[in-house]
């Protein structure tokens, strides 16, 4: 059948709708575009569908720097213009408010605040994850494709730290060497880099067990002139593996990242995120929100390695911080010392059963893709914070968490910004600023 692709969703799919008006969701289809489209799946609502022909190109599609952005799972909006993606991502922010945290479309209208971003539309990213391959037998490292199943080799990634641009290529040759005597039991390789500080890390992704440690650094260090090279040795079921140790291999032992006035040193297991330049607008957005003043308290749930921690403690009299990870748990109290903060207290530890009981002015929660707990949403209402930031990967549970605030009662939310930290993707982040009813 032929379709117009109206708008895109929260995902690579473009929507459509059929001669009778049921939607249909299409991959390989951009906003604007008019395509011709099998169905790959009925449903009683929806049908499901991939576009086999493009008939006449959106006026927002544009060529890509990438051969492979239409099969790998990277840039899933690589042909879409910049404007489309931002105006995109509002529009589904504003959908998931609507229709999952039932709100108004007035009060979305007094929330929402224009999509921020920084300048770099591709070769932002300070870090990729690589997945090992055989390609007619020689190792060789790709990328998932839309079919995640599939692995697509490459030499380099456009999304990636162009002043390392040469790295993806040097980590391949140099694997692919050394794999061609043993087999490495690879399961990922990561490559972190920053332009501000120089630093190139490896990070090497194996189970436990044997690893020639000497030869592996030699030949990474002549390929690649990494600052460190690590192993990361992990164990358990496939879709439950978790991290056994570390070790330095050669160099730092770590990364190294400067993120507005703060340097921060990283983990290989520890999560940042991966565009620092976007990072800064939400550190900046955050600080806006809750004004904190030198003499009040801060808690910062979901601190990670300290992106909010530290700007919070340079500006607080104390903040209470809580993680559940280890490693970013060790990188945070690093980070504090190396900056010559000693007003934090670091909690180790879920955020619901460890949630701090200090007397709060300020909040910040930055919680991973499923959101807040109801319990935690519970616990931060129960306390005297006069604000609250809330810094989101997911505009669903996003939504889901502030209507669950909105029916709580205490706290109402008044600006949302989303933050464009993935261009060429569909993903975004968003901060909310919440503040008390009775303020």
């Amino acid at each position: 059948m032929q379709l117009t692709i109206e708008s895109m969703m929260y995902g690579p799919d473009g929507l459509a709708h059929d001669e009778s008006g049921r939607a249909v969701f299409v991959s390989g289809g951009l906003v604007g575009d008019v395509v011709e489209a099998e169905v790959v799946e009925e449903q009683a609502s929806f049908s499901r569908a991939r576009a086999t022909a493009l008939l006449e190109p959106s006026p927002d599609r544009v060529d890509a720097p990438c051969p492979l952005v239409d099969i790998c799972g990277g840039c899933p909006w690589g042909h879409l213009s910049r404007s489309a993606q931002l105006a995109a991502k509002e529009r589904n922010l504003r959908s998931s408010l609507e229709r999952i945290g039932k709100f108004s479309s007035d009060e979305v209208d007094t929330m929402m605040r224009p999509i921020r971003h920084a300048k770099d539309a591709w070769g932002y990213r300070n870090k990729i994850e690589l997945a090992p391959t055989q390609v007619r037998g020689r190792l060789r490292l790709g990328m998932h494709g839309r079919d995640p199943e599939q692995v697509i080799p490459i030499d380099a990634c456009p999304l990636f730290e162009r002043k390392f641009a040469r790295a993806v290529k040097g980590v391949t040759g140099a694997l692919g060497y050394l794999g061609n005597s043993r087999d490495l039991e690879l399961e990922r390789v990561g490559l972190r880099a920053s332009r501000r500080t120089g630093a190139l890390e490896v990070a090497l992704w194996t189970p436990t067990g044997g690893f020639p440690r000497a030869q592996v650094s030699r030949v990474l260090a002549d390929a690649l002139k990494p600052t460190s090279v690590v192993r990361v040795m992990s164990k358990g079921e496939r879709r439950a593996r978790r991290v056994s140790g570390v070790e330095a291999l050669a160099g730092e032992g770590s990364w190294t990242e400067r993120i507005g006035s703060e340097s921060m040193r990283l983990s290989a297991p520890s999560f940042f995120q991966v565009n620092t330049a976007a990072a800064e607008i939400l550190i900046e957005l955050v600080i806006d929100a809750l004004n904190p003043g030198e003499d009040e308290v801060a808690i910062d749930l979901y601190s990670g390695a300290g992106t909010f921690t530290l700007p919070l403690a340079r500006r607080t009299s104390w903040v209470a911080a809580v993680e559940a990870y280890g490693p970013a748990v060790r990188d945070l109290r690093r980070n504090l010392e190396v900056a010559g903060l000693d007003n934090a207290d670091v909690i180790g530890g879920d955020a619901v059963r460890e949630f701090p009981d200090e007397e709060v002015d300020v909040l910040v929660v930055d919680p991973p893709r499923a959101g807040l707990a109801r319990e935690a949403v519970d616990l931060i209402a129960r306390t005297a914070a006069r604000d609250v930031a809330y810094v989101s990967c997911d505009p669903a549970t996003l939504a889901r968490d502030l209507g669950r605030f909105a029916d709580e009662g205490t706290f109402r939310p008044v600006a949302a910004t989303p933050v464009d930290l993935f261009p060429q993707t569909f993903h975004a982040e968003t901060v909310v600023h919440l503040t008390r009813r009775d303020a």
